[in-house]
């Protein structure tokens, strides 16, 4: 318990004093105009009101990544809650209010346009984001297709497909489908900004549920840091870089940097930026807390010796090859919440991936439509656009889902990475530029800090894990320290080549 309640004001605190850093250290101009006023067309640039915008982003970002991720990565052990909490404050939260306010401040582009402006002029690099992006929110689509439906199949049945041993709830996938193609297409007021924040309601509802419960009811069998940091995972898989691709969504997620800059074409001051962006980021991170902190209590079963975590892997061993989040869920939010309670609860569970799903796919709309330069306004356009995306993600339906949200982990915090080192590029420019203020150009001069230390972090996690993870290159146990040593040499090389980057830049700001 005392774990939570420190990991839950750090989080709060996180936001109050580092978050309103990042904000001073970007330098937000109240008087400068939105592209959500300055390019107002009705479909993708609408202004909205700051709490609206705030559930609809959290909704977007919150759907199964902080609820499976950190069930899946509370199996590593306690640990999880440091990563939940320092990712979410030092790494999420920076990557989240950098992507929205870069959009803001670049008219609204996507997230591959702002990371090919600040890392290289070239085409090759954006066109080689843009096809990293898609198939990040191809894979996510189909996560968050995926796990909805079967928890609709277990709620309410209707008919199953036998693909290669596996059912599949085919009705329910279509059924999703159609919602999609609704909501990829219609302007963001009319279902999105309408709705959303109601079931973003229902999530912050259904996490505060299980939380006041937990701390209320089973507080003394929750796990606790001073038990250890050891590696608790049975599957031989190491704690790092594992659990910090497994808790992405939870600390930091390079989808993220896809989904604020919908957002972006709807705030209309950037003060809003923080609240929204870096604020969504820190509900989120409380969210993956509480459901990290569930998942590691609930199966206690202090007369077989079960305690904690055991219990959470004794209940995993005995459902081999099943979705075992998705079933922690079920068990968790009908048994704390009873039946109301625990229907509402597993609405927002069904609700959050499947409004991250259909933005991931609008997301991608916008990216293609930025690249081929087409206007939206028209219907046949953005349907033209979205078919193709629409036939992507039912054909990678009837991939296994485990293999699935893997290669979305890791391509997801890859994207990440590229996101940070362009926000530390901008922000490393910023400071240079000699129109600035003192205290923006003197003060914040070493402001690319924020951003540039967790990109190393990131970029560590991501290269080791692609060399050592079962869908990477999968290292034998006992030769990981070759894989470590090549992942702290691409992170050195990394550095190095900003070094070079900064001292050319700081060169021609002289002249």
């Amino acid at each position: 318990m005392i774990t939570f309640i420190v990991a839950l004001i750090l989080l709060v605190v996180g936001f109050f004093t580092y978050g309103t850093l990042v904000e001073k250290i970007f330098g937000i101009e109240p008087e400068r105009k939105t592209p959500a006023l300055t390019k107002t067309d009705g479909v993708d640039f609408v202004p909205m009101a700051p709490w609206r915008i705030f559930l609809v982003q959290f909704l977007n970002i919150a759907g199964l990544g902080p609820i499976f991720g950190a069930i899946m990565g509370i199996f590593y052990g306690p640990a999880a809650f440091l990563w939940i909490v320092f990712g979410t404050i030092f790494a999420g939260g920076v990557h989240d209010y950098l992507s929205g306010m870069l959009s803001i401040r670049k008219g609204g582009v996507s997230l591959p346009d702002i990371i090919g402006d600040e890392l290289g002029k070239g085409a090759g690099l954006k066109m080689f984001i843009r096809i990293l992006t898609l198939v990040l929110l191809i894979l996510l689509t189909t996560t968050f297709l995926s796990g909805p439906a079967t928890l609709l199949q277990g709620l309410a049945g209707l008919g199953t497909m036998d693909f290669q041993g596996r059912m599949i709830p085919i009705v329910w996938v279509l059924i999703i489908f159609g919602y999609y193609a609704l909501a990829t297409v219609l302007p963001v007021d009319k279902l999105i900004g309408r709705f959303y924040p109601i079931f973003g309601g229902i999530l912050l509802f259904m996490g505060l549920g299980i939380m006041v419960v937990m701390l209320g009811w089973h507080s003394a069998e929750m796990p606790e840091v001073f038990d250890g940091l050891q590696n608790r995972q049975t599957n031989g898989l190491p704690l790092f870089p594992m659990m910090f691709v497994s808790i992405a969504c939870g600390a930091i997620s390079g989808f993220h940097g896809t989904q604020s800059p919908i957002m972006a074409r709807c705030v209309t001051n950037e003060r809003q930026g923080r609240w929204i962006f870096y604020g969504a980021m820190v509900a989120e991170g409380i969210l993956a807390l509480i459901w990290a902190a569930a998942a590691g209590t609930f199966f206690a079963d202090p007369e077989k010796g079960l305690y904690g975590i055991d219990g959470l892997q004794a209940f995993a061993a005995e459902h081999p090859g099943e979705n075992i989040a998705a079933l922690v869920i079920d068990r968790v939010s009908r048994s704390w919440l009873g039946t109301v309670g625990g229907i509402l609860a597993i609405i927002g569970v069904i609700a959050a991936p499947i409004t991250s799903g259909d933005t991931a796919l609008r997301s991608a709309r916008l990216i293609v439509a930025d690249f081929l330069k087409w206007d939206q306004k028209p219907i046949p356009k953005r349907l033209i656009i979205a078919l193709p995306l629409f036939l992507c993600v039912f054909g990678m339906v009837f991939v296994d889902f485990n293999v699935v949200w893997r290669y979305f982990a890791w391509t997801n915090q890859t994207l990440a990475v590229f996101t940070l080192w362009a926000g530390t590029c901008w922000l490393y420019k910023k400071g240079l530029t000699p129109t600035l203020s003192k205290r923006e150009g003197g003060k914040y001069r070493f402001g690319y800090l924020v951003a540039l230390i967790p990109a190393l972090f990131m970029t560590m996690v991501c290269s080791s894990y692609i060399l050592i993870a079962p869908e990477g290159l999968h290292i034998a146990p006992e030769k990981r320290i070759i894989g470590y040593v090549i992942a702290g040499l691409v992170t050195i090389g990394c550095m190095f080549g900003f070094i070079v980057w900064a001292k050319r830049l700081r060169v021609e700001s002289r002249k």
